[in-house]
């Protein structure tokens, strides 16, 4: 279903040029595996092609695409058959540093790959907080909870994390 004026069309156009390596970098986060990364991008960019101009705009514009991707990748995976999925850590562009050195941490390999230990849910919302840098409230919007779900999900990925650092440690 192509879009009516010229005008949306190119700003999809420019949306998709400027934001599917972001996308399918949290797509990759999320799915842990780079075919369903893109196939989650390819279809939360459908979906967005659809709606494009009646999407609303601002905080609820960056709300909705993040929910739009969130949806597509939980999609794919209750769609894929039960697997370990292995981590390609090479696909995975370098995290943002901050001067406290968290997200140093966060790109480790073994935190990485202990990511890949959590729910679905869980790893959403650490990816959406730590790689994103989402605050709770829109972390709550792109998942389509309270915010209140949204800091217990990060709560108790972060502490099955510790627990797991815990026991590789000893």
């Amino acid at each position: 279903m192509p879009l009516a004026d010229a005008g949306a069309h190119a700003s999809f156009t420019a949306f998709v040029r400027d934001r599917s390596d972001r996308m399918h970098d949290v797509a990759w986060l999320v799915t842990r595996n780079s075919d369903d990364a893109r196939d989650a991008v390819q279809d939360a960019l459908a979906g967005l092609y659809r709606h494009w101009s009646r999407l609303p705009s601002g905080d609820e514009f960056e709300a909705y695409v993040h929910r739009t991707v969130v949806n597509a990748c939980l999609s794919v995976i209750r769609r894929r058959p039960r697997s370990f999925p292995v981590a390609e850590p090479a696909n995975l562009r370098k995290a943002p540093v901050t001067p406290d050195g968290v997200d140093a941490l966060a790109a480790s390999d073994e935190v990485w790959r202990l990511c890949g230990q959590l729910t679905p849910v869980q790893r959403t919302a650490v990816v959406l907080r730590f790689y994103e840098d989402l605050s709770f409230a829109e972390i709550a919007k792109a998942m389509g909870c309270r915010e209140a779900t949204a800091r217990s999900h990060v709560h108790r990925a972060m502490a099955r994390l510790r627990v797991r650092l815990t026991e590789g440690q000893q």
